[in-house]
């Protein structure tokens, strides 16, 4: 019996390409990245991913923005349950950061750090600057001030990334195991106390 290879219309393809290629790279990291296998796994010539995204970096470029798009949505996704109290939003967008962190870490370490991509496609940097559009927001209801017209705001905006991604990069290389053997609740203590230094009104003078 002749096995046919599944048809699929242009947008459902990308799609396909997409899953395909974040399971290629869950599997081998981006050091064994290539278009050749991600086509396999769809069951398409190698000639289809190259239609779609030109060459690998093109692939790892849509790869890094889709990833960065969800990590937007798990953000938000904590969030909606947090009320509205700057402090607790804030804490659950961390939150959130954390959960995509850990559920999608080859993507994660992709999105935060491969040089491979080379230049990021105007996709992959709208993407980026949208999720940190969301973080400054999340300073700004806090303080008050917006941080791209406040130096001292924006500091406070890269102080508490910076100990974010430095958690969810501890958490991924298998450090940190306490927090996570902690319920949601104490999980959330947890940063709030972490968060807590910089989370306190700024010095205005």
């Amino acid at each position: 019996m002749v096995r046919r290879r599944p048809t699929y219309h242009h947008g459902d393809l990308r799609a396909a390409l997409l899953r395909a290629g974040e399971e290629q790279l869950a599997r081998t990291g981006v050091a064994g990245f290539s278009l050749r296998q991600v086509a396999s796994r769809v069951g398409v010539s190698h000639a289809a991913p190259a239609h779609h995204f030109g060459d690998a970096q093109g692939l790892l470029a849509a790869l890094a923005a889709e990833g960065f798009r969800r990590f937007l949505v798990a953000m938000r996704h904590r969030q909606a349950n947090a009320g509205d109290n700057a402090r607790a939003l804030l804490v659950a967008s961390g939150l959130g950061y954390l959960d995509f962190a850990r559920s999608s870490p080859a993507l994660f370490r992709l999105m935060f750090g491969d040089e491979r991509i080379g230049k990021p496609t105007e996709e992959l940097a709208t993407a980026a600057n949208n999720a940190f559009l969301h973080l400054a927001g999340d300073i700004e209801r806090l303080l008050g001030v917006s941080a791209f017209a406040n130096p001292t705001a924006m500091a406070r905006a890269m102080a508490v990334w910076s100990l974010v991604h430095g958690f969810a990069s501890l958490l991924n290389s298998g450090h940190m195991r306490t927090v996570l053997s902690m319920p949601p609740e104490q999980q959330n203590h947890f940063f709030q106390v972490a968060f807590a230094p910089l989370l306190g009104p700024l010095d205005t003078d």
